[in-house]
Formats: C-alpha cells, structure tokens, sequence
C-alpha cells in the first residue's frame, strides 16, 4: 500500500460492512513470476491466477476466511512489501 494509505477510513469501510468473520476476496495485479510470493501470504486458500494478454503480469484473486478487519489490512500491508505488487 501506499504510504498515503489512510488504514484508520478502510478499517472503517470494512468493518461498516459486514460482521466478522467474514469471506473477503483480494485482488492483485503481480509482476509475472511473483505469483509465488503473494500466494504464500494465503497458504490456505485458493488462488486464481489469469495471465495479462502481453504476459508481463498476472491477475490474482483469493478468497479468504478473515476473522478482523485487521487481519485484512495487515495482508494488504505484507502484499504491498512484493515488488511490482499492485492492490486493488
């Protein structure tokens, strides 16, 4: 994430929207050949993988069980360490 990131409002924004736990699904576009790293930060869970047409990145999609609001943006945070790395 950026470090203009405002985690206090998305805190916010997640707990407003729904009760813990919850399945939340993340999504990151990755340089290709980091797949791996951002899919040990979800060991547990499935990850969909889709190639971009030029082949240079890689869309990835997880769905997790996640117990906080917390939990979510420390994941984000952790993601945001992978070079290249991009959260939507």
């Amino acid at each position: 994430m950026k470090s203009n990131f405002d985690r206090a409002s998305f805190k916010e924004k997640l707990e407003s929207s729904g009760e813990f736990p919850m399945l939340y699904m993340f999504k990151f576009i990755v340089p290709n050949g980091k797949e791996t790293e951002v899919g040990a930060l979800f060991p547990k869970n499935e990850i969909s993988l889709k190639p971009s047409s030029g082949g240079k990145y890689v869309s990835t999609t997880i769905q997790a069980m996640m117990d906080s609001a917390d939990q979510i943006l420390d994941l984000y945070e952790q993601a945001s360490a992978i070079e290249g790395v991009i959260s939507l």
